[in-house]
């Protein structure tokens, strides 16, 4: 990673589009630009893997510690088993201890990606887990040192338990507590590692300032929250889903090329403001590519696609996921997949491996457009092949009713729906 330590951290935010709102610019700023200062986003582990919805938060800490100061990725090991009830319609299930362990270790992975937890600039990242102080609590204490600073008429009017409540849905005390927890996490952290600022997406902001005025009522400190917008695409749907369902950013969860795939689906309108949030290209550069029009545009859209599997996967499988999305892996002479000559390629698509038993009586090609996610159910598939939108090694496919044998299968099958969707089937 490369250090810019005498940029502005808050000036960064602005101009690239990360900032919604801050509890005070001015002493904020003043108190980044005095040092190596520790901040910090919480993300709970109701899932293997965050999502894209999740990835503005990490570009912010990215941006952090590119500018100089040391960010901290505090897991919710403890939040977790409340659930955040942050504009949600119901309450989240509940997880057990072993499920919120595995599921932190997969998150552990996609923060690598972005941030340096072994720097020798002095400003290593921090992951820290709030169990550490939150699963030994003694209630009665608690309710007694922290409970006594939160006011009930003030948490029911922040916007995310008031939405709830308006819409008569229920709220239980277990999540009613969750604000409270977050709050806590916020003084523990400037306790323990003198922690000035959290961050979060604009939802957040009720837990925030929780935190931030509990903190100076128990250790009479200054400290800062500042919010990122709640991100939706410019055609209103909501960022982090796909037709084919979360955008995962582990790739064990999520092939590269089908995340590439997504970015470079994005809507001419999105393709300027997602290059200044999603990359670290020049602003300038982000303009200039944003105000293409035309099929111009593509050639944008494949440069963001690029850069933002690159910061994750690294340039090696974004360069494999373009060459698969432009069909440079089928043999020429063949039309089969060349998997010797282009190994990288062909390994960046999603891959449904067979067993030999599963494909000695044949299979349909129908079932494998179901399994290989390519199609929802059987009628699908059958409607895409008859509407002409299958099709197999690059050819188009009119048969619903083919069977595939293991002679068939002696080197991969590249199936295709429509011109953008595409999946391996191998026999293992």
């Amino acid at each position: 990673m490369t250090y810019h330590p005498k940029s502005d951290f808050i000036a960064v935010m602005m101009e690239r589009g990360f900032l919604a709102d801050c509890t005070d610019y001015q002493g904020l700023d003043e108190a980044l630009l005095q040092g190596c200062q520790p901040a910090y986003i919480g993300f709970d582990a109701t899932a293997e893997s965050l999502h894209v919805g999740s990835l503005i938060q990490i570009m912010m800490l990215r941006w952090l510690q590119k500018t100089g100061h040391k960010p901290i990725t505090l897991m919710g090991g403890g939040t977790t088993k409340v659930g955040d009830p942050s504009f949600r319609a119901d309450e989240r299930p509940l997880l057990g201890p072993e499920q919120i362990d595995a599921n932190i270790a997969g998150i552990r992975k996609v923060f690598a990606a972005y941030i340096d937890y072994d720097s020798d600039a002095g400003n290593a990242a921090r992951m820290l887990n709030n169990a550490e102080w939150l699963d030994d609590l003694n209630y009665l204490d608690f309710l007694r040192d922290i409970g006594r600073h939160f006011s009930v008429n003030r948490m029911l009017s922040f916007e995310s338990v008031k939405s709830r409540l308006d819409r008569e849905q229920s709220l239980s005390f277990l999540e009613f507590n969750y604000m409270i927890l977050q709050a806590y996490d916020f003084l523990e952290l400037n306790r323990r590692y003198g922690c000035i600022l959290q961050m979060g997406g604009s939802d957040q902001w009720g837990n925030i300032v929780n935190g931030i005025d509990l903190t100076r009522r128990v250790l009479d400190h200054e400290i800062y929250g500042l919010t990122s917008p709640l991100l939706t695409t410019s055609d209103g749907k909501k960022m982090g889903k796909s037709q084919s369902g979360a955008v995962w950013l582990n790739g064990d969860m999520l092939s590269p090329y089908e995340f590439w795939q997504f970015w470079r689906n994005t809507t001419d309108a999105d393709v300027g403001r997602f290059l200044k949030l999603y990359t670290e290209l020049p602003v300038e550069e982000c303009n200039r590519l944003g105000a293409l029009e035309g099929s111009e545009v593509n050639a944008a859209k494949v440069i963001l696609a690029n850069e933002v599997t690159a910061l994750l996967h690294g340039r090696e499988a974004a360069a494999a996921a373009e060459a698969t999305a432009r069909g440079v892996f089928v043999d020429a002479k063949t039309a089969r997949l060349n998997i010797k000559t282009y190994p990288a390629q062909v390994s960046a698509l999603p891959t449904l491996t067979l067993t030999e038993e599963e494909v000695s009586a044949g299979i349909s090609v129908v079932q494998l457009f179901v399994r290989s996610g390519l199609a929802k159910s059987g009628k699908e598939a059958k409607r895409l092949i008859a509407e002409n939108g299958a099709r197999m090694d690059d050819a188009p496919l009119t048969d619903a009713g083919l069977m595939i044998d293991a002679g068939a299968l002696t080197s991969p099958i590249k199936l295709s729906a429509g011109k953008k969707r595409h999946a391996l089937v191998q026999l293992g």
